[in-house]
C-alpha cells in the first residue's frame, strides 16, 4: 500500500532554509540527516544485533504480558529497521515516512496495544545506542539529532496507529453489533467485541448501555484478564462520543516519572529531550475517550492533577502558564478493590469519590463458566481468521477441561490457551492435547461437557430454548423453511413468525 502521491501533504509537512535544504515535520534539516549517516550505517550494518538486544530489552520491560513472541518482534521490526535505515541513508525522507506508516497500520492491525508500541519504540533508542562509533565516541549534537528522528518516527507511528485502529474498530462495531441489535440484552450473547450470555454478562451490557448515555466519567473494577479495556471501548462505541478518538494508556507499562507529560503534554523546553510540543493524552483524544488502564499505579501527585484536570476540564501542559480547556471522557479501571487501594494510599480517596458514582463490577471467569463454550467458539474464529487456520471446534473432553479449570487469568488465559491450541493442532477440532500445560489434562471429572453445561441450558428461558432450537433446526435444514417446519413439526406461518420474533434472519 503506497502513499507517495500525498505524502507531501499529509506526513511529510516541510518548511525550507534560505539555502534551499528541505525541514522534516518541523524537526530535522536534510543536512541533519547527513550528519546522521555515521551512525545510521552503523545500525543497518548491525541491524540484527540491535533488534536482538531490542527484543531482550521489549521482553524485560513487558514479560509475559507482551503481545510479540520473539519471532514475530524479529519478523515485524528488522525488516522495517533495513528497510527505514535504507531509505534514510538514499536521502528519501517520503520513502522512509512511507515505511513508517505501513508498519503503524500492521500493528494496529495486530491489535498491538499503543502504549506497548510507544514504550516499544522507546526502547529502540537504547539498542541502537549500543552500536554507536565509540572511538572517539559521537558527539552530544550526534544523540540530539537521533533523538530527534526518534520523535519522527513517533509522530507517523502514531498517526498511522490510531488512523487505522479507527477503521478497524469502526467495521469490527458493523459487524458484530447489525443483527445483535436487534435483540434485548436478555437475549444477546454478545455486546460491542464483548462476549458471553450469563446473567451477568447481560447485566453488564445492560450497565455499559446505560452508562453510554451518558458523559460521565467510569471506574472498571475487576481483576487482571477479565477484559476492562473491552468493556471501556464498548463503553466508547454506545455513546455519543463515538466519532472520537478512543485512547487506551496503561498506567502500569509507563514509567511513573513520564506518566505526567504523556497525560497533560509539555511545551518544547520545558525539560531535557523536550525539543518538540506534546498535545498529551487528554488533549489529543479531543472529543472522545481517554482509558485509564490500572490508575491505582499512578502516584498520588499525578492522581491530584488529575483529579483537577476532571474538575476544571482543562489540563496545564508542563512547562505552560495557562490551563488548555478539553473535552473527554474519562474511564479508569484498576484490579484492586478501590477501598482496599484507598486505605493503602495507592488511590487518592477524593479521585476514588469522583469516580465512585459509576463503577462497573467485572465478573470473573471462573463465576460464569457458562460463558465458557461461547467464548472459545469466538477465540477460535478469530484465531482462525488471524493465522490463516480452519479448525472447526473443539471436542469434548478438552472443552471439559476448560470448564473444570479456575482461569486465574481469566479471559486472557483463555484467550491465549485457545491461540496456542489452534497454533499447534493438526486436527480439524482441538483435542484435550493441544491445550497448553497450564490447562489440568488430569482434571478428573466423572461428567461430561454436555452434561455439564446441561443445568445451565436448562436455566434459561423458555424464549431462549425456542429460539435456539429453532436457530438449530434452520442450520440443520441449511435455511430451507419448508424443511423446517416440517423438521419442528409447526406451521410455515408459524415458523416466519418465531424467525420475525428472534431475529433469526
Amino acid at each position: 500500500m503506497r502513499h507517495s502521491s500525498n505524502i507531501g501533504d499529509r506526513a511529510s509537512k516541510r518548511s525550507v532554509t534560505p539555502s534551499g535544504a528541505p525541514r522534516h515535520f518541523h524537526l530535522l534539516w536534510d543536512e541533519d540527516i547527513r550528519e546522521l549517516r555515521e551512525v545510521i550505517e552503523a545500525v543497518l550494518t548491525r541491524s540484527g544485533e540491535v533488534v536482538r538486544y531490542w527484543y531482550q530489552l521489549y521482553a524485560l520491560h513487558f514479560g509475559e504480558m507482551r503481545s510479540l513472541s520473539e519471532a514475530d518482534f524479529f519478523g515485524t521490526f528488522e525488516p522495517a529497521l533495513v528497510r527505514t535505515k535504507s531509505s534514510l541513508l538514499a536521502g528519501d525522507m517520503e520513502r522512509y515516512a512511507e515505511e513508517i506508516i505501513r508498519l503503524g497500520e500492521h500493528l494496529a492491525k495486530r491489535g498491538i496495544p499503543i502504549d506497548e508500541v510507544i514504550a516499544a519504540l522507546a526502547l529502540f533508542e537504547e539498542s541502537a545506542y549500543t552500536v554507536f562509533p565509540d572511538n572517539p565516541p559521537p558527539p552530544t549534537r550526534i544523540f540530539n539529532l537521533f533523538d530527534k528522528l526518534s520523535h519522527v518516527r513517533i509522530i507517523l507511528m502514531v498517526s498511522a496507529y490510531y488512523r487505522t485502529n479507527s477503521a478497524v474498530i469502526t467495521q469490527r462495531i458493523a459487524d458484530l453489533e447489525r443483527d445483535a441489535s436487534l435483540l434485548p440484552f436478555d437475549s444477546r450473547t454478545s455486546f460491542h467485541g464483548l462476549v458471553g450470555a450469563s446473567p451477568a454478562m447481560r447485566e453488564l451490557y445492560r450497565r455499559i448501555s446505560a452508562a453510554g448515555a451518558t458523559h460521565g466519567n467510569i471506574l472498571i473494577v475487576g481483576e487482571s484478564g477479565t477484559g476492562k479495556e473491552l468493556i471501556a471501548r464498548a463503553l466508547h462505541e454506545s455513546a455519543g462520543t463515538s466519532s472520537g478518538p478512543f485512547v487506551a494508556f496503561n498506567c502500569a507499562a509507563i514509567p511513573r516519572d513520564l506518566i505526567e507529560s504523556e497525560l497533560f503534554g509539555y511545551k518544547r523546553g520545558a525539560f531535557s529531550g523536550a525539543n518538540t510540543d506534546h498535545l498529551g493524552l487528554l488533549r489529543a483524544a479531543e472529543g472522545g475517550t481517554v482509558f485509564l488502564d490500572e490508575i491505582t499505579e499512578m502516584n498520588p501527585e499525578t492522581q491530584a492533577k488529575l483529579l483537577r484536570a476532571i474538575q476544571e476540564r482543562a489540563v496545564r501542559p508542563i512547562g505552560m502558564t495557562r490551563e488548555v480547556p478539553f473535552n473527554v471522557r474519562l474511564v479508569a479501571s484498576t484490579n484492586r478493590d478501590p477501598k482496599e487501594a484507598v486505605a493503602a494510599g495507592q488511590l487518592r480517596a477524593d479521585l476514588y469519590y469522583r469516580l465512585q458514582a459509576s463503577v462497573l463490577n467485572i465478573v470473573p471467569l471462573r463465576e460464569r463458566i457458562e460463558d465458557i463454550p461461547l467464548l472459545v467458539k469466538h477465540f477460535i474464529a478469530l484465531t482462525n481468521q488471524r493465522l490463516g487456520r480452519t479448525v472447526g471446534g473443539i471436542d469434548e473432553q478438552a472443552l471439559a477441561a476448560l470448564l473444570e479449570h479456575n482461569w486465574p487469568g481469566n479471559v486472557r488465559e483463555l484467550s491465549n490457551a485457545i491461540e496456542s491450541a489452534v497454533t499447534f493442532t493438526s486436527n480439524e477440532t482441538i483435542s484435550l492435547s493441544d491445550l497448553p500445560d497450564t490447562i489440568p489434562h488430569d482434571a478428573a471429572s466423572p461428567r461430561s461437557a454436555s452434561e455439564f453445561l446441561l443445568p445451565q441450558r436448562r436455566l434459561g428461558s423458555l424464549a431462549e430454548i425456542e429460539r435456539d432450537l429453532i436457530g438449530r433446526a434452520l442450520a440443520s435444514t441449511g435455511g430451507n423453511k419448508v424443511a423446517t417446519s416440517k423438521l419442528l413439526k409447526i406451521s410455515r406461518k408459524k415458523l416466519y413468525s418465531r424467525i420475525r420474533k428472534y431475529g433469526l434472519q
